[in-house]
C-alpha cells in the first residue's frame, strides 16, 4: 500500500511539473507516462483519465496548503498576526502554482460534477479552518460576531477578490512579479487589519 501511494504521489508530482511548464491543455497522459518512464497501463491504473489526474493534482496542492496553514497557526498570537501568517502561506502557494491555471485546463471544469464536488469540499474545509480562527479570537475576547462561518466566508471571498484584481492587472498569461505579489499581499494584510478592528466593535 505504501509503495502504491508513493507511485501515485510520483505521478501527481510529475503531472504538476508538466502542467506548469506546458499547460494542462497541451499535456497528454502519454506525455506524463513518458516523463516518468512508466507504462500507460500503470498510469491508467492510478488515474483512469486526465480528469481524475487533475483532481489528484488539486487534492495534492490543497493538502500541502492545509498542512502548512495549520503548522503556521498559533492560537496564542493576535488575530491580526494570525491572518497575516495565513496570507503569507496563501500567497506562497499562489505564486508556486500560478501557472497550473487549473480552471483553464478543462473548458467545462466548473460544470463537471466530480470536479465541482471536490472544489466545494476543499473550499468548505478552508472556510471551516478560518471560522475556527475567528471563533478562537472571539473566545479570547478580541472580536465579537454572531456567525463566524459568515465572517470566514466574507473574509475569504474578499481575499479572492484582491487576488483576482492582481491577476487582471498582471495579465492572465503572465506570472505576477515580486512587485505585484507584494502589492497584493499588502492589500490583503490591510484588509485583514480592517476586518480585525471592525469585529472589535
Amino acid at each position: 500500500m505504501i509503495v502504491a501511494d508513493k507511485k501515485r504521489e510520483q505521478i501527481i508530482d510529475g503531472a504538476i511539473k508538466r502542467f506548469i511548464h506546458f499547460g494542462i491543455n497541451k499535456t497528454t497522459m502519454n506525455d506524463i507516462a513518458e516523463d516518468l518512464s512508466v507504462s500507460k497501463p500503470s498510469l491508467y491504473y492510478y488515474f483512469p483519465d486526465k480528469k481524475s489526474l487533475i483532481i489528484g493534482v488539486i487534492e495534492k496542492v490543497f493538502s500541502d496548503y492545509f498542512v502548512l496553514l495549520k503548522k503556521k497557526y498559533n492560537p496564542n498570537q493576535s488575530l491580526e498576526q494570525i491572518l497575516f501568517n495565513t496570507i503569507d502561506v496563501r500567497n506562497t502557494f499562489f505564486q508556486k502554482y500560478y501557472m497550473l491555471k487549473i480552471s483553464e485546463g478543462i473548458p467545462d471544469l466548473l460544470n463537471d460534477e466530480a470536479m465541482k464536488s471536490k472544489l466545494q469540499l476543499l473550499k468548505g474545509e478552508e472556510k471551516t479552518f478560518y471560522a475556527e480562527i475567528f471563533s478562537q479570537a472571539q473566545t479570547k475576547g478580541e472580536i465579537k460576531h454572531e456567525s463566524m462561518t459568515h465572517v470566514a466566508e466574507l473574509y475569504l471571498e474578499s481575499l479572492m477578490g484582491l487576488t483576482t484584481m492582481c491577476i487582471m492587472e498582471t495579465g492572465k498569461d503572465i506570472s505576477p512579479d515580486k512587485k505585484a505579489l507584494n502589492k497584493m499581499s499588502q492589500k490583503q494584510k490591510d484588509l485583514s487589519t480592517i476586518f480585525a478592528k471592525g469585529l472589535k466593535c
